[in-house]
């Protein structure tokens, strides 16, 4: 098989190179999957040098979002939830290569009249717009709903399932085209987070300028984002991609009743194991109701292992929007 097999943390994502490897064998507990389509994740960037929260023992391969065909089931499992030829994605380190092993539980089916590109980015950003918004936040019709970066991954994913369920999105974001992106995934205003005064914008566009009832932040801007929340409102923290984990002037928090909310969708395989299938059936349900669609970067086009690095770098440089994702050409497909 082929794969980004990291021997040493490099420097950057231009620094990742494809290697040619023996063919899986899977385990009696786990599937082997033939992967067409492999999805980028923000945290790819930090792993690949280090950086993150979770190191698997070098050397590992890169990657861990994607889509593709079932080789092989367990030998283990009699009646398999999957047979071998079906269409799934999952989530499970080694995301970036030909083949993957893993367990049932990190699987799904694509959703019929879905592809494997579209599919490749669902397992992270779509469970956890709902999850933080849906269980965490409790979002409802006549919410208004800030969502910083809303153009990314999981913002469009956030943008849908806010809309699903009848609020109004304000979204965040810092260029032309992505705040076209925004509002083209059903986005109701647009407002640039990089000119001074965004948040008085934002309290503009709300009933008696109270402000927003949930803010979705995935960026690390809860301490502005206080300036324009609502009295008793909801800030749910995703994450910190501008890379600053802020220290947070708890007075405001105090005087406005705000609630601080976590959300962290890997921590739910762990504590809620539950969750994870509701959280799919109820976004299932969403696609089949044509209420959310995949949001696939689609202004350049990524094919084989070998374009791996371009599409980390550009994620890393904001160059893109929604999901981007790497197609994965299998066998005489293959121009590696």
């Amino acid at each position: 098989m082929r794969a980004i097999q990291v021997k040493e943390y490099v420097k950057g994502p231009e620094d990742l190179t494809v290697t040619t490897l023996p063919d899986l064998i899977s385990s009696p507990d786990t599937y082997l999957i033939a992967i067409h389509a492999a999805a980028t994740n923000f945290f790819d960037l930090l792993q690949i040098r280090g950086r993150y929260q979770y190191q698997p023992p070098l050397p590992w391969i890169s990657g861990a979002e994607f889509a593709g065909v079932i080789l092989s089931t367990p030998s283990s499992k009699p009646n398999p939830k999957h047979k071998k030829g079906d269409r799934v994605f999952g989530f499970s380190q080694g995301a970036y290569a030909t083949q993957i092993c893993t367990r049932e539980e990190s699987l799904r089916p694509i959703p019929p009249g879905w592809g494997f590109l579209e599919a490749a980015g669902l397992m992270i950003t779509a469970p956890t717009g709902f999850a933080a918004l849906v269980y965490r936040a409790g979002v409802k019709k006549g919410d208004f709903v800030l969502i910083h970066a809303a153009a990314g991954g999981v913002g469009l994913a956030a943008v849908q399932i806010a809309k699903a369920f009848g609020a109004t999105v304000i979204a965040t974001a810092g260029s032309k085209r992505k705040f076209e992106v925004a509002r083209d995934f059903g986005a109701d205003y647009t407002v640039d987070y990089n000119k001074d005064g965004w948040t008085e914008e934002v309290k503009k566009l709300t009933p008696r300028g109270r402000g927003v009832d949930i803010v979705f932040d995935p960026v690390g801007m809860v301490n502005t984002s206080l300036k324009c929340t609502a009295w008793g409102g909801r800030i749910v923290i995703i994450g910190f991609t501008s890379g600053n984990i802020e220290k947070v002037a708890m007075n405001r928090v105090l005087l406005k009743n705000v609630s601080l909310i976590g959300m962290t969708w890997g921590s739910y395989s762990k504590e809620a194991p539950e969750m994870q299938e509701q959280v799919c059936d109820h976004l299932f349900r969403l696609v089949k109701q044509g209420k959310f669609k995949g949001t696939v970067f689609a202004d350049r086009d990524f094919r084989g292992l070998d374009s791996v690095g371009v599409a980390l770098g550009m994620l890393e440089k904001r160059e893109t929007w929604g999901k981007v994702v790497v197609s994965v050409p299998q066998g005489a497909e293959s121009k590696l």
